[in-house]
């Protein structure tokens, strides 16, 4: 377990706790301790909320971990780039990496313990237990990326076993992983509740993400594709228009190469017909140059 000073800059945090980085285990049981979080904190001690990350953060993430400081004593982020939710030609290896940079940006938040544990830490080399997302976990973007959702899924909870969090935050960014870990949540009875957080995004619409590092400039341009083919759908009335406004916008950007654009009920991710009522995601993922990104808005049907 290491400490890292808190910077000086952090006037909005008036609280000079120092920012605790645990990288195993017993450390993460020490950090625990330190912070006077015990077993059953929800009951008897200092409510924990974590947010779950693979690194490289950016604005969205502090807006994750901003909204689980109103919602808890404590604040835990995650560090861990989880292989399981990778696929076998997927971004694994490059995907960013930037731990030193994500600990201040922790730091500058106000949090009060980083869990950064290594492969080895958390599975074990001849590991054959997981979670299956179902049904659920083959549709939308487990079509496109077979396993991710189990990979994700089984992290989550490992996380949670682990930290042992009273709230979890997840971005809305990823909709239908937010839609997963609540319905694992449920089936599985975790005493954790679960908080959606609106997706950030940059002046010109881009959702922001950790690969937009990936694009170049020209690809940057091309992106913007997505929010404005949400943006189209959104001004639309029925499912048929929003899905037809949509795919007019993304098919005039030659540069992209759409995997899905759905209209689905935000809690099972199956598709909704012209007589749905109530809130929808309007979900789109695309590849641009070798970034793939995802994007959604939630749309209200009358």
């Amino acid at each position: 377990m290491n400490v890292a000073p808190s910077p000086a800059g952090r006037p909005e945090h008036p609280r000079e706790v120092p920012l605790i980085v645990a990288d195993d285990r017993a450390g993460l049981l020490k950090a625990r301790e330190a912070l006077g979080i015990g077993a059953g904190a929800s009951v008897g001690g200092s409510a924990l909320a974590l947010v779950p990350t693979m690194g490289a953060l950016h604005e969205g993430h502090r807006s994750l971990i901003r909204l689980a400081r109103q919602r808890a004593a404590h604040v835990a982020v995650s560090v861990f780039v989880n292989p399981l939710q990778f696929g076998p030609n997927e971004d694994f290896s490059r995907y960013p990496r930037t731990f030193d940079a994500d600990l201040e940006v922790c730091a500058a938040e106000g949090v009060d313990l980083v869990f950064a544990p290594s492969v080895e830490d958390m599975y074990l080399p001849d590991r054959q237990v997981g979670v299956s997302a179902g049904r659920m976990g083959s549709i939308v973007e487990g079509e496109f990326r077979p396993g991710h959702l189990d990979g994700m899924l089984t992290v989550v909870l490992k996380l949670f076993n682990l930290v042992q969090p009273d709230v979890a935050v997840f971005g809305q960014k990823d909709a239908q992983q937010l839609a997963m870990i609540r319905r694992m949540v449920a089936d599985l009875n975790l005493p954790v509740s679960v908080v959606g957080a609106p997706t950030v995004r940059e002046p010109d619409g881009l959702a922001l993400s950790s690969r937009n590092r990936y694009l170049s400039p020209e690809d940057r341009v091309a992106a913007l594709a997505l929010s404005r083919a949400l943006h189209a759908g959104a001004g639309q009335r029925t499912p048929a228009e929003i899905r037809r406004d949509a795919l007019a916008v993304l098919a005039a950007e030659p540069s992209l190469a759409v995997d899905y654009l759905v209209l689905v009920d935000p809690a099972t991710f199956t598709e909704v017909g012209d007589g749905h009522t109530g809130e929808a995601v309007l979900a789109v993922a695309a590849r641009v140059g070798s970034t793939r990104l995802i994007d959604n808005v939630t749309l209200t049907l009358h």
